[in-house]
């Protein structure tokens, strides 16, 4: 059912392909770095790096396109947050210091991209004064700030899916006319700079930058050519890998000696 604050719905066969590649990436990027003996760093530099943008343009694409209500999708990504983020904390790291799991980024993201879309329609519809506007927007800012030290990508990744939104908005939106395709390319501008922050080498760079361009041009019209999966991903796995995955990493890490709860 289409999302009430958007009266499109494009074609969301795409998501379907993503769902398997995100998992396999984010599956490869955290067997690289926990699991396997030998230095495949290359392969956290590389393969692991699409998935978070992958998993981001799926949320907003669903927020914005596929669900009447965003904030309970948005509480939904908590909920499997939550239930992965013990799993999450046994993994090994650099430092001690308390990060919250990519969902919490995923699910704040979307709530701070929805709650700007409300705002700005209701402004529209002159149901929201200016002041209440500016108020709003002092508020999400200052929300925003402070969770960034304490989700996973950081500041970065909280904005990644209102800026995917504003974008994938605009780019759908955007017919024959040059001003439509001019707005359009400067909506998709934000999220390939966001992007290119959000890593320090080159090569996670190109990757993440990348896996954005490919999703812009699928909101921009390439969605309506992607044929359906052929084998659909299980709704049941799908919610469950992200804390599952973790859940096993951590027994192996313990069976390993590689960790040790401090008991």
């Amino acid at each position: 059912m289409a999302n009430a604050l958007s009266p499109l719905r494009p074609s969301s066969h795409w998501t379907g392909w993503g769902q398997w590649l995100a998992l396999i990436t984010m599956t490869v990027d955290h067997l690289t770095r926990y699991v396997l003996p030998w230095d495949l760093s290359w392969a956290g530099s590389s393969i692991g790096r699409i998935a978070f943008p992958l998993f981001a343009a799926m949320v907003a694409w669903h927020g914005l396109f596929n669900t009447r209500n965003p904030l309970r999708y948005s509480r939904r990504i908590l909920i499997i947050g939550l239930v992965a983020q013990v799993p999450y904390m046994l993994m090994p790291r650099a430092s001690d210091v308390l990060i919250l799991n990519v969902c919490f980024t995923l699910a704040s993201g979307l709530a701070l991209g929805t709650l700007v879309r409300l705002g700005w329609q209701h402004y529209q519809q002159q149901t929201l004064g200016f002041g209440w506007l500016l108020l709003g927007a002092a508020v999400g800012v200052t929300l925003w700030y402070l969770l960034g030290f304490w989700v996973e990508y950081g500041h970065n990744g909280l904005l990644l899916i209102p800026l995917f939104m504003f974008a994938m908005h605009a780019l759908s939106q955007a017919d024959s006319h040059f001003q439509a395709r001019l707005w359009a390319g400067l909506a998709a501008f934000p999220v390939l700079w966001i992007a290119g922050q959000m890593n320090a080498s080159d090569m996670a760079k190109s990757f993440t930058v990348g896996t954005c361009v490919l999703v812009l041009i699928l909101a921009a019209g390439a969605a309506r050519r992607i044929p359906a999966v052929q084998v659909a991903m299980p709704r049941r796995l799908w919610l469950a890998w992200y804390p599952g995955h973790f859940a096993l990493i951590a027994l192996w890490l313990l069976i390993t000696g590689r960790i040790a709860l401090g008991w």
